[in-house]
């Protein structure tokens, strides 16, 4: 399996997945706590490092209203849009208050690398 190239220089191997993995950039670009987002396969993801140390993903702009969500609120559990405060769970993307739905991504640190699969 193959690493896409996103810019930066990619691990030496990527674990099985169904999708194709993406080397997006280096685990410190986001601090603990906060969002970035970046450019996968010409689509704007949205990477976030909780403060436990958990790495999520999921699409950059709110469904509702195109809020950016990597300025967004995060806990465990989910992802508060800053726009409008709409919620979804970083299981499944669903929103607890019936927005449509956020496609989520399978991310992992690779060697200090972030590699979002999609």
């Amino acid at each position: 399996m193959s690493i896409t190239h996103t810019g930066v220089e990619a691990p030496a191997t990527a674990p099985a997945a169904t999708g194709t993995p993406h080397v997006v950039g280096r685990v410190e670009e986001v601090p603990p706590g906060e969002g970035r987002a970046f450019v996968v396969d010409g689509v704007q993801v949205a990477v976030f490092r909780l403060r436990d140390g958990s790495l999520h993903a999921t699409q950059a702009a709110c469904p509702h209203a195109g809020g950016p969500l990597a300025d967004g609120q995060t806990d465990a559990d989910v992802l508060v849009c800053p726009l409008h405060l709409y919620t979804f769970r970083w299981t499944d993307g669903t929103s607890p208050g019936g927005a449509a739905p956020l496609r989520v991504f399978p991310v992992h640190e690779e060697s200090g690398h972030l590699v979002v699969t999609t």
